[in-house]
């Protein structure tokens, strides 16, 4: 499965497969989409291959320990690092060139959305993460 940023000039390709598939709405994720809310998956590290443009790449850490990074060029949200959990990474949706195979299963921050959005189909709804 192959992904990338808007100006190609970030491109890489995962092995494995993307899991724990949601959208999140909080204020962060908003901010950094620029969007209601963001689409986002889990990748394991190992699984995760850079083929060209790692250089471009910068990060901001958004939360303590976590590091939101991006296109230096076009400024594509690709991945989050997480300091406590180095085996995984969180990654952007909207940058798969490919059908990840399986489809975000629920909404999670909705107490934080965005008031002009409505969540209009039938997946759940929580105010945090959903129990594991």
């Amino acid at each position: 499965m192959r992904g990338s940023g808007l100006c190609q000039g970030v491109v890489f390709d995962i092995t494995g497969s993307i899991t724990d598939l949601l959208y999140c709405h909080c204020r962060m994720c908003r901010k950094s989409h620029g969007s209601a809310f963001r689409a986002r998956g889990k990748v394991k590290t190992k699984d995760f291959h850079w083929l060209r443009g790692q250089e471009l790449l910068r990060f901001y850490e958004s939360s303590p320990g976590e590091h939101r990074g991006f296109c230096s060029r076009c400024g594509s949200n690709i991945l989050t690092k997480f300091d406590q959990k180095p085996g995984e990474l969180g990654l952007a949706l909207g940058v798969l060139d490919d059908d990840p195979g399986a489809r975000p299963t629920c909404h999670v921050f909705v107490g934080s959305k965005a008031s002009w959005h409505e969540i209009t189909d039938d997946l759940s709804q929580y105010d945090a993460f959903p129990p594991e």
